[in-house]
């Protein structure tokens, strides 16, 4: 029974290094889905500014902002967070500002369709994840942060 239990840990031991060092390419994928998603979305905005005005100002209930101002905050943000967080440059600032505007997005719909509001936690959860563990290995961050330190 023993050996059996010294077997299994040995082999969860070896699981989890594997995994470990698949994390920084987890983090790259999921900076760049995310950003992605977002980009995206601002692209929208922009595409037609009079749309996304009208839907500010009739469709999303964005609190204590006028509508003109959370429309741009959002385009903004949509636009501006992903490629740093691409480049993994502020990540912690592009991951949580793109956290809050996907809060805002949906605590401002009344109504939200089930398969919208999924997507929204996936975001939720990879951002957290991505403000909580870094950029990874392949970041501006961490290669700046090295310089610096060596210095």
């Amino acid at each position: 029974m023993k050996t059996l239990a010294y077997g299994l840990y040995g082999l969860n031991d070896s699981v989890q290094r594997m995994v470990r060092n698949l994390l920084p390419v987890a983090l790259l994928l999921g900076r760049l889905y995310v950003a992605w998603a977002f980009f995206k979305a601002g692209l929208t905005k922009i595409d037609d500014w009079g749309t996304t005005l009208f839907l500010f100002e009739e469709e999303y209930s964005v609190p204590l902002l006028h509508p003109e101002v959370a429309a741009f905050l959002a385009t903004f943000g949509e636009l501006v967070f992903p490629v740093l967080l691409v480049f993994g440059l502020f990540s912690l600032v592009s991951s949580a500002g793109l956290f809050v505007i996907n809060i805002v997005a949906v605590i401002s719909l009344e109504v939200i369709a089930p398969a919208a509001e999924l997507y929204h936690i996936v975001w939720g959860l990879i951002l957290m994840a991505l403000a909580m563990c870094g950029p990874g290995l392949f970041s501006l961050d961490k290669m700046i942060s090295a310089r610096l330190r060596r210095t």
